[in-house]
């Protein structure tokens, strides 16, 4: 009589062939009965059926070893804020089982929420750029993911002035736009718009992390319709390429006063009226003076008649 526990299944080299094994099938606590398979026996003549080598290269390949891979994720993957901002940072790993992680920062950090897998700060007081890092460990291996934090001061403040801002048609004036306190500048295009018209644009490329001014003059030549536009200047910021949007500011909108230049022939007619009255107007002068004059001295003399 024997008992499942006393049957089992061993795996030996047998001698017959390259590709055979030998199976031991026991049936009771006594000597094994061996069996030599063949790897290339076909399935219906094989004792394991169609799980022999199948089930040893899953194990195979199923098992490498006890060390276990894994990765880091931060969300976001990257970041632009105002100075000031606070924003929400998550960090993850695909280990089950994370030994230790944390957030590597000298910004100002609290740990909102956290799983098993993941946790959440909130990273506080961001005035200027910086790499955060998060890590995570798993069976004593430790990796890290690093995270950008770029600082931009948007255009809130787009100022536009006309010079002059009464020209004749034909004439030229001057259009300046400027934004102070902008930055990073090379991300920033001003365009100087006649109604909804782009006349002119230009996008700066200076390297500057710090705030700075941000001008754009163009010189143009008066037309007839330029009278009935109004002159406006739009900035934008596009801050994609550093995980943001593109921001955008808007001046106040300046209008040109356009007036036709008079003809020659007419000036000719207004400078001798011009000239006309005014001799006129001295002549009258002269005369008024002369007879009053006049009218003087005949006064006198009657005078000077009644007193002899």
């Amino acid at each position: 009589m024997w008992s499942p526990a006393h049957r089992r299944l061993e795996f030996r080299a047998a001698a017959p062939g390259p590709h055979s094994l030998t199976w031991a099938h026991h049936l009771s606590p006594g000597s094994p009965q061996l069996f030599t398979v063949s790897l290339w026996m076909p399935l219906k003549m094989s004792p394991f059926g169609c799980w022999g080598l199948p089930a040893a290269l899953l194990a195979l390949f199923c098992c490498p070893g006890s060390g276990e891979t894994f990765e880091v994720h931060m969300y976001p993957e990257q970041l632009v804020v105002e100075p000031g901002e606070s924003t929400l940072i998550n960090c993850s790993t695909s280990c089950a089982l994370p030994d230790t992680s944390g957030l590597e920062t000298t910004l100002t950090k609290t740990l909102v929420a956290s799983g098993t897998q993941w946790k959440q700060y909130l990273v506080s007081n961001v005035s200027q750029d910086t790499i955060i890092y998060c890590y995570f460990t798993c069976s004593r291996k430790q990796k890290f993911k690093s995270l950008n934090v770029s600082v931009f001061y948007p255009p809130k403040e787009v100022l536009l002035k006309l010079k002059p801002t009464r020209v004749a048609v034909g004439g030229s004036f001057t259009i300046k736009c400027w934004v102070p306190n902008v930055a990073p500048l090379e991300s920033l295009t001003l365009t100087l718009l006649r109604g909804k018209e782009a006349m002119h644009n230009k996008t700066f490329r200076t390297m500057a992390l710090a705030p700075q001014e941000a001008t754009v003059t163009h010189n143009a030549t008066a037309h007839k319709e330029d009278g009935r536009h109004n002159f406006s200047c739009r900035a934008d910021l596009d801050l994609r390429s550093l995980g943001g949007d593109i921001i955008h500011g808007v001046s106040e909108p300046q209008t040109l006063k356009v007036y036709e230049p008079m003809p020659d022939n007419q000036m000719v007619v207004i400078i001798t009226v011009v000239s006309v009255l005014l001799f006129l107007f001295v002549t009258s002068i002269l005369l008024c003076f002369v007879f009053g004059q006049h009218w003087r001295q005949r006064q006198m003399g009657a005078y000077r008649v009644q007193g002899a």
